[in-house]
């Protein structure tokens, strides 16, 4: 893992994608198409899970139990560190100003998971830090034409092929919803990145 990040914390992403790699329509909205049951459980199971919550001002769960959790909100609209106006649980964050290791420390996690949920130049900056699992799921049925890409660099490559090169390896592939032909793929942190690292 990135010397940015602090070692004892797993770093999971979570991602519904359409067919072209999009998270949202060119407005920023989730389209209904992208809301598949079976998706949205295995989301807030993984969430219930965690110890912390990262993401863009516009990438907030919505779940029934959302106030609760740890989380750690990206702006650029701060130099560094500063307690969320509406979100007792939450901290507004710059990366380029705090390390995710001080970030962690300031909101009081030092283990455990942080699951990652979006949009792309959050999805992209964990990519740099270094994802120990990404869960993407896909709505192959769903295309969004000029709509929000999961990570830089889509659709000129696939989020898979970019989750590749970042050292992840896939899982086998499980069907959520055949009507949708929605599927789920957990990718993980390959052994030959952790052997790399540790040497």
């Amino acid at each position: 893992m990135s010397i940015n990040g602090p070692t004892s914390l797993r770093i999971e992403g979570y991602a519904i994608v359409s067919a072209d790699g999009m998270i949202a329509d060119r407005d920023g909205h989730i389209p209904p198409e992208l809301k598949i049951d079976a998706d949205q459980r295995f989301f807030a199971k993984g969430l219930e899970a965690a110890n912390l919550i990262v993401h863009g001002a516009h990438s907030h769960e919505q779940q029934a139990n959302s106030d609760r959790r740890r989380r750690l909100v990206l702006t650029r609209k701060i130099a560094g560190l500063a307690q969320h106006p509406s979100l007792p649980n939450a901290m507004l964050w710059n990366p380029a100003g705090v390390a995710l290791a001080s970030a962690c420390d300031a909101i009081g996690v030092a283990e455990g998971v942080a699951a990652v949920i979006g949009g792309t130049d959050v999805f992209g900056l964990f990519l740099t830090i270094g994802y120990n699992a990404f869960h993407l799921s896909r709505v192959a049925s769903t295309l969004l034409p000029a709509g929000r890409p999961m990570f830089p660099g889509v659709p000129a490559y696939s989020p898979e092929a970019i989750l590749a090169r970042h050292w992840l390896t896939p899982g086998p592939v499980q069907l959520l919803d055949a009507t949708a032909e929605a599927t789920l793929v957990s990718w993980r942190r390959s052994h030959i990145a952790l052997m790399t690292e540790l040497s």
